[in-house]
């Protein structure tokens, strides 16, 4: 697994934001029985920079907390057979890892959203990886049903690593 960490924040975060991204993309993994190794890329930005992107990828003139960039259309969540084992083209030619995609979180909002929903900043910022992790693999949150059935393996996935409230 390759889990590469660009920041363009200055804020710091009071742990290892390598260890934490790679134990909730490794859980994930798991949770969602990858049979592959995968490399997923993380950017650590501003509440300016993500409200950007935001406004240019999505048409939404706001900062956000979390965006996700995924590389495979799924046919259905974490349906991996749509990854034909002769087709290349999801992987990395030189590392043989199923590329995902990419995660871009706003570290401003990782903060304030921690003390708005009164747990730690740790918390929040693995709740936001193991949400667009999810995401990576084909899940959405339109309706309600599909709301719920992230909601609940986002907990599970944090509670597996005993990352709670």
């Amino acid at each position: 697994m390759t889990v590469t960490i660009e920041r363009e924040s200055e804020i710091p975060l009071p742990f290892s934001e390598q260890e934490v991204a790679e134990a909730v993309i490794s859980e994930t993994l798991d949770y969602e029985d990858c049979p592959y190794e995968v490399q997923v890329n993380i950017i650590l930005t501003t509440n300016e920079e993500i409200h950007q992107i935001n406004l240019e990828q999505r048409g939404v003139d706001a900062p956000t907390d979390v965006l996700s960039f995924p590389m495979i259309e799924y046919a259905y969540p974490s349906d991996f057979t749509v990854l034909e084992a002769d087709s290349m083209d999801n992987f990395d030619p030189d590392t043989g890892e199923l590329i995902l995609g990419d995660i871009v979180i706003s570290v401003d909002k990782v903060i304030e959203q921690a003390e708005k929903y009164n747990h730690g900043v740790k918390r929040e910022y693995a709740f936001l990886i193991a949400h667009s992790m999810l995401h990576l693999f084909g899940y959405d949150h339109m309706d309600e049903v599909e709301r719920e059935n992230m909601e609940l393996r986002q907990d599970e996935i944090l509670n597996r690593l005993n990352i709670t409230r």
